[in-house]
């Protein structure tokens, strides 16, 4: 349980950081592409990303894993549970590095 309270005090940290990121300038003007693909550019924003991706993935999956977990008990059940969400979280933190590694590094 420690790593859910973790995650979402680090996560609600992050989130105010990129919220305060988005409010330097006015949000139409943040939304357009070459300002998008600058925050990618300016490696500490992307690594901050980064960290924020792992961090509510982390959270999420663990979440949702325990949600998962109290609705049926049984080890083969629990296994399942738990490599699924683990699964699950490595490909979306894979997919998502992915994604600002291209935009980081100007691939379209």
């Amino acid at each position: 349980m420690k790593i859910h309270y973790g995650t979402a005090l680090g996560a609600v940290a992050l989130v105010a950081v990129h919220i305060l990121m988005r409010m330097s300038q006015k949000f139409s003007d943040s939304l357009q592409y070459q300002n998008v693909i600058a925050n990618y550019h300016f490696l500490p924003y992307a690594l901050m990303l980064e960290v924020l991706l792992v961090l509510l993935s982390v959270h999420g999956f663990n979440g949702l894993r325990v949600i998962l977990l109290e609705l049926k008990q049984g080890s083969t059940y629990e296994r399942m549970i738990n490599y699924g969400s683990l699964a699950a979280m490595a490909a979306l933190i894979a997919y998502g590095s992915r994604t600002i590694l291209m935009a980081g590094m100007g691939v379209s």
